[in-house]
């Protein structure tokens, strides 16, 4: 099978945009620059999602999107793909990276109901964030010293997991000589080289899976690999295993807290091999980053509530005990700092 290709230029590592749409986008980042997500549904106006909340856009003659007109965003954004265009149909869903040229990167989802379609955008900054802007604890600048194991950001959706995964990427990138590899779905920011030699790899485009791109990179004398999700079985035993091989695996992984995520990781495996999950986890993981936006207290928006669980000998202890109810992993979590 053969997958679009990508290109050099980071402007052009995603889908081309036709000027119509590269408009809209340009003018609603432009009058709207707190938003967050753009959505475009039949039957609404174009809407924007700000501090947790949607809210109606103004267009010029898209008082209320068709059917039709949600079908020509998906054919602008999707262009004469014809890879992405069959998934679309046969899978009913598809993700594509695609930028406004100086205004911002997006990552698009792409999905049928009722029909017609939908697309949500998030925006994506050219400029990588960094930890201090995320507001992260100052200790968590020690990852960039790791030379192997896993460290893993967590978070319910639209917590900012790819941001964090990016700030820590771009400082490994700023500070060390390493070879860094990263298998994305798709990729959002834009990394280039700097001390590091930096490849990013895209899902279908550059490979078929997340498992089949990490096992790869194993072989591609990579020091440090991100995945940007770990979503199965294999793929999260082959993370171990990199990670135990001398490998420094960074990943996202949908869970709200450090012991739901312990509880996903060791939940994919048959009963069977659970311990022996638990044990590789308590020698591998590093640290455990959960992030969750809450609404602010004393202003309009949200922030970002961060916990952080580290390893030490008490908290892999935990880990490797099966701690069901998670009180004793958590309490090891506040001693650790």
């Amino acid at each position: 099978m053969s997958y679009p290709s990508a290109l050099d230029d980071p402007d052009a590592q995603n889908m081309v945009l036709r000027p119509q749409l590269r408009e809209m986008l340009s003018a609603i980042l432009s009058e709207h620059k707190d938003a967050v997500d753009i959505v475009f549904s039949p039957g609404r106006p174009p809407q924007i999602e700000s501090g947790g909340q949607l809210a109606p856009v103004s267009i010029p003659g898209l008082s209320r999107l068709t059917p039709e007109d949600t079908a020509r965003i998906v054919a602008n954004i999707l262009g004469e793909n014809h890879y992405a265009q069959q998934k679309l149909r046969s899978e009913g869903s598809y993700d594509v990276s695609c930028s406004v040229p100086s205004v911002s990167r997006f990552r698009a989802n792409i999905f049928s109901q009722r029909g017609s379609y939908a697309v949500v955008m998030r925006a994506i900054p050219h400029i990588v964030p960094d930890l201090k802007t995320l507001n992260l604890p100052e200790h968590v600048a020690e990852i960039t010293g790791l030379l192997s194991g896993m460290v893993l950001v967590t978070g319910p959706t639209g917590s900012g997991k790819s941001s964090v995964l990016a700030a820590v990427l771009n400082k490994i990138n700023e500070e060390k000589a390493y070879h860094i590899v990263t298998i994305e779905d798709p990729i959002e920011f834009i990394h280039p080289h700097k001390r590091s030699t930096v490849h990013q790899r895209e899902l279908y485009s550059d490979a078929p899976s997340f498992s089949v791109a990490l096992r790869a990179a194993m072989r591609q004398a990579s020091n440090v690999i991100m995945v940007g999700e770990m979503r199965d079985k294999e793929t999260i035993d082959l993370a171990l295993e990199a990670a135990e091989t001398g490998h420094l695996i960074l990943s996202a992984l949908h869970a709200n807290d450090a012991v739901k995520a312990v509880e996903r990781i060791v939940g994919v495996f048959p009963p069977e091999e659970q311990q022996l999950v638990r044990n590789r986890l308590a020698r591998s993981f590093r640290y455990i980053i959960s992030r969750r936006l809450i609404p602010a207290k004393h202003c309009a928006g949200r922030v970002a509530a961060v916990e952080i669980l580290k390893s030490t000998s008490r908290t892999r202890d935990h880990i490797e005990k099966a701690d069901k109810e998670g009180k004793a992993l958590v309490d090891a979590m506040r001693k650790s700092h």
